[in-house]
């Protein structure tokens, strides 16, 4: 006795949700694949962005070479102690500059032509972006990574450099989408340059990139533990200083207190959310 089969029906909203998923991804694949081919025709921009952290490494490195044992505490090398400031700082500084493409893509009259295009979403534009910068922080984190451990810093494990990538992948995340939320706010490539110029140094000596939190004024412990870069950076060289590390395990010193290591990634997830929410709103005026 046969029996009929009765197909599963699609409906059509699944239809158009499945093919503006795959547009999606098209565009902001072809959009990536661009930032790519420049950057192949223009190399020198990754190189400096590789070579300028390991001559943090070297230079500061030898700076305090003779420094006192256990002026840090614990044993610690300086080396040590400094690769992970330099990881999170390099990863940050690219990150800052994410805007700068864009905005000269406007200044050239070239997102005019994206934004007239039919595209099925425009925040293709700001994908392709965030996954080119997140990339290139990869490549600058590994480059770091090999370097520190010749130089004596050690490796981490495999747990510990995948929690090293999920760390800068946060912090890269989060400064991405705000500084593209710059590009399409503020008027010209010049602002943006004024504005990371203004930015990137003073919170660097304003985390624990290159002294520990103990060594600061009141004032500036204060807003190193406000800062999102010292939220990276600590867990980063936990993991290099603590084979057994765990999420529970107490991860850093703020002015107000230890956290966790899984409390400092919420930490840096919250900031990325905070920086979603308030950019999104401008982008959707913008793509109007």
């Amino acid at each position: 006795m046969s029996q009929s089969i009765t197909q599963p029906t699609v409906s059509p909203n699944d239809r158009a949700n499945d093919r503006f998923i795959g547009e999606f991804v098209q565009e902001t694949l072809a959009l990536t694949t661009r930032l790519f081919i420049q950057l192949r025709r223009r190399p020198s921009s990754l190189a400096a962005g590789v070579i300028q952290p390991l001559m943090w490494l070297v230079l500061f490195g030898a700076l305090f070479y003779k420094a006192p044992e256990g002026l840090l505490g614990g044993g610690i090398s300086y080396g040590k102690f400094l690769a992970p400031g330099v990881i999170v700082f390099t990863a940050f500084s690219g990150a800052l500059n994410a805007g700068l493409p864009v905005m000269f893509d406007r200044e050239f009259g070239f997102l005019n032509r994206l934004l007239v295009a039919p595209l099925s979403s425009r925040f293709s534009i700001v994908a392709a972006s965030t996954i080119y910068i997140i990339s290139l922080a990869l490549i600058q984190t590994a480059t770091i990574v090999v370097a520190s451990a010749l130089l004596g810093a050690g490796l981490p494990g495999i747990g510990g450099l995948g929690a090293i990538a999920a760390i800068v992948f946060a912090i890269v995340f989060g400064v991405t989408a705000l500084s593209l939320g710059l590009a399409f706010a503020l008027p010209g490539h010049v602002e943006l340059i004024a504005v990371i110029f203004v930015t990137n140094l003073p919170l660097l000596f304003a985390s624990t990139a290159l002294a520990p939190l103990d060594f600061m004024a009141d004032w500036l412990q204060i807003v190193a533990s406000l800062n999102p870069l010292t939220y990276a950076i600590e867990p980063i060289r936990y993991i290099y200083t603590h084979a057994d590390w765990t999420l529970g395990s107490s991860a850093m010193q703020t002015a107000w207190g230890s956290l966790s290591f899984g409390t400092a990634m919420l930490v840096l997830v919250g900031f990325d959310t905070l920086v979603v929410v308030l950019v999104q709103p401008l982008l959707r005026r913008r793509f109007a």
